[in-house]
């Protein structure tokens, strides 16, 4: 076969390395999760189910794949993945870590022993498996925030963090035990050979093209499957819905899809990459997405969960797509081999109804590098009712072009405000062409109401919404005036 041409998906079981082999898995749906497969087929119970959602983090597994010829571990949920997700990947979870220690644990279990870590034990393995990560791409403990960070999405009720935190710092403290990663790097040389994943099975089928020509195609024939991307939302379909999907086409295995490629312009983001490597990029273009980056969702969420996939959510309260559409994103999309772009805030025409036509599918995410002459101030604020693991009640982002002290040009939006995350039009006019002020803030304060007429929910009543808004306003002025200030009006004042 000449490599250029696209290649076929083939029906063949699920692969993956698991336990010092690689497993094939046939005969289960498609959409049966690797957290019902470890616990009711294999009976590996060491894996926990609390939410089936993606929250608790009691069902945290590790999963490996090779990124630039390495071995790249990440902790995920089991219980929203699709067991044919594996293919190709490797899978770890607390049985594994079992004899890797001087005794018979892993520093890090013997530390959360020694410092007792855990109580009713129920959260443990899924703080085990999180650790272990951490512990694995890291060969010196990390600050206490960073720590903080890797363990927001695995939840505790009894023992408190402290102890937790203190196991982190002491698995360091251990000598150094770290897994032989030559066998599985080799495993998965191994299964690269395989065709692209079909598999069929339960009356479901699911497709694993590797290249854009076949997901095209793919698409194009099969409109009415499934996309399926990270599985942080698709999978809650299954476990919490109880929704059958006949069809699946997955675009995960798409490497084109996964590329984030830089120009003296643009940063374009694969719409299959994940949103903590998306995260990382935006970060160092453009470092007050920093905040943002951190308390969305979890690292298990982003590491599975992918920038393309929040984007064509569409859901009113993705907390991205604020920052993108206040930075003037677009999206790509595809249909067979025809690309259109578009801006982000176009994308979005209801209450989860996107511009989408039968058979595209979002290809790329682009963003505009930040201006050579560093004039714009760029802030994005999430507002939930916890530091982690919350949802927005609003999120606000703000990009003001300031130059001697006017306001050029200024794009606010906000998601939790309207159906759609959404521009704030008027607020907008109200800055510009006016000198950067509190007059000016007020007065955009003051147009938010005409822009915006929130409804109230479990989360937030509209009027807390809309008060949150016109605080944001302000916390941009004051933001500009020092505390966090990284452009002051002073210094823009100059440029």
């Amino acid at each position: 076969m000449n490599p250029t041409t696209p290649a076929e998906p083939v029906a063949r079981p699920i692969q993956f390395y698991f336990r010092g082999g690689v497993r094939h898995v046939a005969g289960v749906s498609p959409t049966r999760t690797v957290l019902q497969y470890l616990r009711e087929d294999l009976h590996q119970c060491g894996t926990k189910e609390g939410c089936a959602e993606g929250d608790c983090g009691a069902c945290t597994v590790v999963v490996g794949e090779l990124v630039d010829d390495a071995l790249q571990l990440r902790a995920m949920n089991a219980c929203i993945q699709f067991l044919p997700t594996l293919d190709g990947k490797a899978l770890f979870t607390v049985e594994d870590l079992a004899g890797q220690g001087p005794t018979n644990l892993h520093p890090v279990q013997q530390a959360m022993v020694d410092c007792h870590g855990s109580q009713c034990g129920f959260c443990t393995p899924g703080f085990v498996m999180s650790l272990w990560a951490m512990y694995e791409n890291a060969t010196s403990c990390p600050p206490r925030q960073e720590v903080a960070d890797v363990l927001s999405g695995n939840l505790c009720r009894c023992t408190g963090y402290r102890p937790i935190f203190d196991a982190a710092r002491a698995a360091y403290q251990q000598p150094r035990v770290e897994m032989d990663r030559a066998a599985v790097i080799d495993a998965l040389r191994n299964m690269r050979a395989a065709p692209a994943l079909a598999y069929e099975s339960h009356g479901q089928r699911f497709w694993a093209p590797r290249d854009l020509d076949t997901l095209g195609r793919l698409r194009a024939e099969h409109p009415q499957a499934t996309l399926l991307a990270g599985s942080t939302d698709v999978g809650l379909w299954v476990t919490k819905q109880l929704r059958e999907l006949p069809d699946i086409l997955y675009t995960g295995a798409v490497d084109a899809l996964r590329h984030i490629h830089i120009d003296d312009d643009w940063l374009d983001i694969g719409a299959a990459a994940s949103l903590t490597d998306a995260f990382a990029v935006m970060t160092s273009e453009e470092p007050m997405w920093a905040e943002l980056a951190r308390r969305f969702a979890s690292p298990p969420v982003r590491n599975a969960g992918t920038l393309g996939g929040n984007v064509a959510n569409g859901s009113p309260i993705g907390d991205s797509m604020p920052g993108l559409i206040a930075l003037g994103a677009r999206v790509v999309l595809q249909r067979e081999a025809v690309r259109r772009d578009m801006p982000l805030e176009d994308f979005y025409l209801a209450y989860r109804r996107t511009a989408l036509q039968e058979g595209e599918f979002v290809a790329a995410v682009r963003i505009p590098r930040r201006p050579r002459d560093d004039a714009r101030l760029f802030r994005i604020w999430k507002v939930s009712k916890r530091a982690d693991q919350d949802i927005a009640a609003v999120c606000g982002a703000f990009a003001l072009t300031v130059r001697g002290g006017i306001v050029e040009d200024a794009r606010i939006a906000f998601g939790g405000m309207a159906a759609t995350p959404c521009r704030a039009l008027r607020a907008e006019r109200a800055l510009e062409g006016l000198p950067w002020s509190q007059v000016a803030v007020r007065n955009a304060q003051a147009a938010l109401a005409e822009d915006f007429a929130p409804l109230s929910d479990m989360r937030a009543s509209a009027a807390y919404r809309r008060t949150v808004a016109a605080n944001l306003l302000e916390r941009l002025w004051l933001s500009t005036q020092g505390g966090d200030a990284v452009l002051r009006v002073e210094e823009l004042a100059d440029a």
